[in-house]
């Protein structure tokens, strides 16, 4: 016997504008049955084959300490910088740049409520690079 994960569920302050910038960041879109909107206290949004969910709730409080959990992403088409350019113009926040002189190595970045998340090379560039990151 094993447990499915059903969705992904984010605490946010504004579930809506969350919903919204991390379906431009990961291409989900909302259930256009029940679609997103301002002012709504939960939004979900759908990966494009809908086997991907991720859940927005408000909260009354902001985050506060570092993340327990977080997304790595990789480019689905691309470089990491060129990813990392568009995330940037989309709203995040550069941490942490813990890319390295051969490559390798990630971006850490935030959402515009200061979770944290990584974007990784994408697999072309780990095929012809070293190490895995």
């Amino acid at each position: 016997m094993t447990a499915l994960i059903s969705h992904t569920t984010f605490d946010s302050l504004d579930a809506f504008a969350q919903s919204v910038f991390w379906g431009a960041v990961l291409g989900y879109r909302e259930d256009p049955k029940d679609p997103n909107e301002v002012g709504d206290e939960e939004c979900m949004i759908f990966s494009e084959d809908g086997t991907s969910r991720l859940l927005f709730i408000e909260v009354p409080d902001a985050k506060q300490i570092k993340n327990r959990v977080h997304l790595d992403l990789k480019p689905a088409e691309g470089t990491r910088d060129q990813e990392l350019d568009r995330l940037l113009a989309l709203g995040a926040l550069e941490v942490a740049d813990r890319r390295r002189a051969d490559g390798s190595g990630w971006v850490v970045l935030a959402d515009p409520e200061g979770n944290e998340f990584c974007i990784l090379r994408s697999d072309a560039e780990r095929q012809v690079g070293v190490g895995t990151a």
